[in-house]
């Protein structure tokens, strides 16, 4: 009897425990958020279909940086990003104060404008441009990676974003947009943007198309780079000039041609270096990989190597 009294005594403690368990969890899913992310799930869905943004990540970076809407940039301007003038903004202002007193920040129609504009701010900065180069569902990469590049001063914003996606399950969103899901083939894919020009993703890199009579320093005030690191990247001096359609790299080009591009035949008109800039490679490395130096002057119909890897 004694041993029937402990094992029921035992049997009671363990449903309680289980009971106090799943109350503490469902106290931790707060009504407010799951209220946010079925009103904004299936838009953050649509963003990654059209944008190659984790659906997981939008969701909790607004519910993150918008206090799930409640908060004040979010209730007065639609703002559920926190997305800073830039000095590129063209629409409605408001100023608060943030790591600066009186900051500039973007005002929007609706919540969803706030979505789309959150889209075209990451696809048309360089500096989140490694993102996209992460599998769309490696939601810890994109936590991580928008730490590391700067979207937010907060030490913990990555384990902050982690800790929404698992806790809500954020992460079955990006899964089931896959399954309606199209991969975009082509190999320049248009980036839908406000600026001025068009940037395009092409070989993994930002770029613009030039026009007539811009400068590095007139390309840079619009993308926020400085003409300095554009010269950098496009291996051009500070003060040149382009011309209508030449290609203006946003960000440091690859050391190799992409795979399947191993050689190239030179055509007409042709240089070294818009041979660099066509395949989105570093002059260096067309140097070293044809043992010749800047100085070497190419003739139609040479041949070059785009890649040490030609198997």
């Amino acid at each position: 009897m004694k041993f029937l009294a402990n094992l029921l005594i035992k049997s009671i403690c363990i449903v309680f425990l289980c009971l106090a368990t799943q109350n503490i969890f469902a106290q931790s899913l707060n009504k407010t958020y799951l209220d946010y992310i079925e009103k904004y799930k299936d838009e953050a869905m649509r963003q990654q279909k059209r944008y190659k943004i984790p659906a997981s990540i939008t969701l909790a970076q607004g519910l993150l940086e918008s206090g799930a809407g409640n908060g004040k940039l979010a209730k007065e301007s639609n703002n559920h990003f926190g997305i800073k003038c830039h000095g590129v903004w063209q629409g409605e202002k408001v100023y608060h104060d943030d790591d600066e007193k009186g900051e500039c920040f973007r005002k929007y129609d609706d919540p969803f404008q706030s979505y789309e504009d959150h889209s075209l701010f990451l696809t048309s900065r360089p500096r989140y441009a490694e993102l996209f180069e992460l599998d769309i569902t490696d939601y810890q990469g994109w936590a991580v990676g928008l730490k590391k590049c700067g979207y937010a001063t907060d030490k913990a914003y990555a384990s902050k974003l982690i800790g929404l996606i698992e806790l809500y399950s954020l992460y079955k969103y990006d899964t089931e947009a896959l399954k309606k899901n199209r991969p975009v083939t082509e190999e320049k894919k248009e980036i839908k943007n406000s600026t001025t020009h068009t940037p395009y993703l092409s070989w993994g890199l930002l770029y613009v198309e030039a026009k007539q009579g811009d400068t590095f320093e007139k390309i840079g005030k619009e993308f926020g780079v400085k003409a300095r690191k554009l010269a950098q990247y496009n291996e051009l001096p500070k003060d040149y000039v382009f011309n209508e359609g030449d290609i203006v790299y946003l960000q440091m080009k690859n050391k190799y041609a992409k795979k399947g591009y191993k050689y190239h035949t030179v055509k007409s008109g042709e240089s070294l270096h818009s041979i660099s800039q066509k395949y989105g490679i570093k002059l260096s490395s067309i140097f070293n990989l044809n043992n010749i130096d800047a100085n070497y002057t190419i003739k139609e119909g040479d041949t070059l190597k785009l890649n040490r890897k030609l198997k």
